[in-house]
């Protein structure tokens, strides 16, 4: 794999979550991360550490104690000759340590200073505490989230911690990079994970202004209402993904099924309840193994709903090397190269 930022150095200092998870994403793509650590961090018995080390592939990792006078001024050395910084403290951490924008600016100009928090520097709820859920519950996307009639589900904190503030930091940081290149002239990144939920929904929040989303769970095309976009358990308990939302995905998917002489309007919401019964009928005579080879290979959109365990072993995955050798680790990413 190529390496863009090979001589792009960062200094992460040690967080859970999106803050290891921006860091492994430059570290994959080359950036030298050099990771400060604390001596002995308490976590909590429920929160294990095996996640995060497993994040931490790519780096150096430097022990440092942030109160110890000459550990501090390491620290700033290690930052001044760094190309940008990532925390994921609470806003007002690093300012008390010596360690905030003002200062490691002052010390290198052109720094690219990113900080990672669940609500962002600023508002009222900037200083108090929060997880993934409590984010994506005040951006909208948690409420989109499980049945109907049950509470929302948390997407395992998918769409706040890694997507909203993970990736979201690691692009705001690239984006500050181009310009410090450019300029000289360094910049802080306030990557709140409230804001990267919002962001990822902005396709929701448009379609909603027009009445294409309206509220409530399972309501609406891609919250499990559509008979063609939902998950359906097969005959031994596991279940299938169907995705056929194009005509002709939805034409291929009921011919699979045996059901192409039945007259469906896809697009008649008033039919979709029965429609997703007499699907789900046909799903339940068989295995989710038997379905996934009876659609491989066709545009029916339908693929089996594979656990952790089993996607590090399907043919596609094995063949793209999408997971390393050891199944917890998925594969560095975006792929980079030039033609041969």
């Amino acid at each position: 794999m190529a390496s863009p930022l090979r001589g792009i150095r960062v200094i992460e200092f040690e967080g859970i979550g999106p803050a290891p998870y921006a860091g492994m994403l430059l570290a994959d793509l080359g950036a030298d991360v050099i990771r400060i650590s604390r001596p002995k961090a308490e976590r909590g018995p429920l929160i294990a550490d095996t996640g995060d080390s497993v994040m931490l592939r790519g780096r150096t990792e430097v022990t440092l104690n942030l109160k110890d006078m000459d550990d501090l001024a390491e620290a700033v050395r290690l930052v001044a000759s760094a190309d940008a910084l990532i925390e994921g403290l609470r806003p007002g951490a690093m300012e008390k340590l010596s360690l905030g924008p003002e200062a490691m600016l002052a010390a290198n100009p052109a720094l690219v200073y990113c900080r990672i928090t669940g609500w962002g520097q600023e508002g009222p709820l900037a200083k108090t505490a929060g997880h993934d859920i409590n984010y994506i519950a005040l951006s909208g996307a948690l409420a989109l989230m499980g049945p109907a009639d049950r509470p929302p589900f948390p997407p395992a904190n998918l769409i706040g911690d890694f997507g909203g503030g993970g990736l979201f930091a690691a692009l705001g940081l690239l984006a500050a990079l181009i310009e410090a290149q450019r300029t000289g002239q360094g910049q802080v990144v306030d990557s709140a994970m409230l804001d990267g939920a919002a962001s990822q929904m902005t396709f929701l929040y448009a379609w909603a202004s027009t009445g294409m989303w309206v509220p409530g769970r399972e309501a609406n095309l891609l919250d499990g209402a559509a008979p063609f976009y939902r998950c359906y358990r097969c005959a031994d308990g596991r279940f299938v993904a169907v995705g056929a939302i194009e005509p002709q995905f939805f034409a291929a998917m009921m011919e699979g099924l045996g059901l192409s002489d039945e007259d469906w309007d896809q697009a008649d919401r008033s039919a979709w309840p029965a429609l997703a019964e007499r699907i789900g009928a046909v799903f339940m005579r068989e295995s989710r193994d038997h379905w996934a080879q009876h659609f491989a290979g066709t545009d029916a959109c339908v693929t089996p709903v594979l656990d952790m365990w089993e996607a590090s072993h399907h043919p596609h995955n094995a063949t793209r090397g999408t997971f390393l050798e050891d199944p917890t680790r998925p594969a560095p990413g975006p792929r980079m190269g030039r033609p041969a």
